[in-house]
C-alpha cells in the first residue's frame, strides 16, 4: 500500500471567517480549545492544519468517516488513533515549521518526518549559533556543515542535518532523552533540487551503519527541507530481476489547498462566532525569534 506525503502552506494561508470557523467545527472540542490558546496566529494555523491533515489521512486511507473516530494523545503529546481493524497497519507523523505543515504516513512501518526552513539566527552570528548547538552533532557532521562555501549554505546544511535527526527521533518516539550524537548522518548528494526525492543518505547509530532505516529528503521550496525517516517494513516492497528486495519508489510531497484539507470533512461541533473574533486579535508571529525548533 502506497504511503502518503502531504504538505500545506500555512505561511501564506490567511483564512477567511468562513474557512476558520468551518475548520474549528471539524476538529474535536479539546483540540479546538487547545488551538485557541495559542498566542500567535501562526502557531494556531500550524496546529489546525496538523489536525486536519491527520483526519484527512484517517478518512482517505483507513476508510473511517470524519465523524466516526476520536484522536487521542500519548503521554508525550503525540496524536494517535486508538486501534481499530483499519488503523493498526498505519503509522503517521506531522511536523510544522517555517511556512509549512507536513504529514508522512506509511502502512506497516515506522515513520517520522520533520520540516525545517533555512533562516539566519535571530540574535547571534552564524558561528555563535553553531557554537551553542555544538553538542547536537558529531565531529564528522560539523566538518560537513563548516565545509560549505558561505554562511547561508552552512545554515542550509545545518538544518538539513537537524531535520534528519529529528525525523528519526520522532519515528522511534524517544523525545528529549535521546543523545543526538549517537546518530550520525552521511548525507548524499551535497546539493538537492526541487521536485526530486533523494534516498541516498545513510545513518550510523553508535558508529554502526543502520541497514533497517531509510531516509527520504526533498525540498518543498528553495528554503524548506523535509526529511522522512522510514523504519523496517513488515512487508516486502518489490524485487528486482536479480531477486534483490528493494524499497518502493520514494514519494514527493503533494501540496494541498485548504479545500483539499477539508474535502471529506464533516462538522463535529456547532459554529462558534467568537472563535473567529479571538483569532483575529492574534498577532501573526513574534517580531524576533530563531526559527530553530527544539524538541
Amino acid at each position: 500500500m502506497e504511503g502518503v506525503r502531504w504538505a500545506f502552506r500555512c505561511g501564506s494561508w490567511a483564512p477567511s471567517k468562513t474557512e476558520w470557523t468551518f475548520a474549528a467545527r471539524c476538529v474535536q472540542q479539546e483540540e479546538k480549545d487547545r488551538i485557541g490558546q495559542f498566542v500567535f496566529a501562526r502557531d494556531a494555523k500550524y496546529a489546525m492544519a496538523g489536525r486536519l491533515l491527520i483526519r484527512k489521512l484517517v478518512c482517505e486511507k483507513m476508510g473511517l468517516p470524519w465523524d466516526g473516530f476520536r484522536l487521542e494523545r500519548t503521554e508525550r503529546g503525540k496524536p494517535y488513533l486508538p486501534q481499530t481493524p483499519s488503523s493498526t497497519n498505519w503509522s503517521f507523523n506531522v511536523s510544522h515549521q517555517g511556512d509549512f505543515a507536513v504529514l508522512a504516513a506509511e502502512a506497516r512501518r515506522p515513520v517520522g518526518t520533520d520540516v525545517m526552513k533555512t533562516t539566519r539566527p535571530g540574535s547571534s552570528s552564524v558561528q555563535e549559533f553553531f557554537r551553542i548547538m555544538n553538542r547536537q552533532f558529531t565531529e564528522l557532521e560539523w566538518t560537513r556543515i563548516q565545509a560549505a562555501e558561505s554562511d547561508w549554505e552552512r545554515l542550509h546544511c545545518f538544518y538539513r542535518h537537524w531535520a534528519l535527526k529529528e525525523s528519526f527521533i520522532k519515528a522511534i518516539g524517544t523525545g528529549l532523552g535521546f543523545d543526538l550524537q549517537r546518530v550520525e548522518f552521511h548525507i548524499t548528494p551535497t546539493q538537492m533540487r526541487e521536485g526530486q526525492v533523494y534516498r541516498q543518505t545513510q545513518m550510523y547509530l553508535d558508529d554502526e551503519k543502520e541497514e533497517d532505516w531509510a531516509f527520504e529528503e526533498s525540498l518543498l521550496d528553495k528554503d524548506h527541507h523535509v526529511a522522512v525517516a522510514l523504519g523496517k517494513s513488515e512487508a516486502c516492497s518489490y524485487r528486482e530481476n536479480s531477486g534483490k528486495v528493494c524499497e518502493a519508489p520514494p514519494l514527493l510531497f503533494t501540496l494541498l489547498s485548504f479545500s483539499d484539507l477539508v474535502s471529506q470533512a464533516t462538522p463535529l461541533l456547532v459554529e462558534d462566532s467568537t472563535y473567529w473574533e479571538e483569532f483575529q486579535k492574534k498577532k501573526e508571529a513574534p517580531l524576533r525569534q530563531s526559527e530553530l525548533k527544539l524538541f
